[in-house]
């Protein structure tokens, strides 16, 4: 798993350096292709990123003519994040030399196989995310400075 996890890793961030952009960025726009299109506020729960973070990826993505910003038909105030599919069609092909050979893998597995890995999965990202939150809490204090920071020397 740490292999696979690792290589994936490097294949996403091939992939990012060939289209000028971050790892973390790439997989934003994964995750707003998956949804469909999202708040800011969903893709911050779905990455574990602050809202804060959230926005300057989305800036990123929409400069880069990936995503763009869409109102709410009903409610102004809301926004959704839309992927721009001309646009990341042009990404995709980068991948699906990758999907053809899983897809491959796939076939020879059961339905009941099949759906044992999927909650495999689905487990590992919840446990993933919850492991992000955890980390965050234990690398910032109650003030939000980072735990472990240096303090500066005092002048004598």
């Amino acid at each position: 798993m740490r292999r696979s996890s690792a290589q994936g890793v490097l294949f996403g961030q091939t992939v990012a350096n060939r289209v000028g952009l971050s790892n973390s960025d790439m997989e934003c726009l994964d995750f707003v292709i998956l949804e469909g299109r999202a708040t800011a506020g969903r893709l911050a729960e779905v990455t574990g990123l602050t809202t804060g973070a959230i926005t300057g990826v989305v800036d990123r993505l929409e400069q880069a003519g990936l995503v763009r910003r869409e109102r709410d038909d009903h409610d102004r105030r809301k926004v959704f994040i839309a992927a721009v599919p001309e646009n990341t069609a042009k990404i995709g092909k980068f991948y699906e030399h990758l999907q053809r050979a899983m897809l491959k893998v796939w076939d020879s597995y059961s339905d009941a196989e099949l759906r044992l890995l999927l909650r495999f999965a689905m487990q590992g990202y919840e446990t993933m995310l919850a492991a992000t939150e955890e980390l965050k809490t234990m690398i910032e204090d109650p003030k939000g400075k980072r735990a472990g920071a240096k303090k500066p020397a005092r002048v004598p």
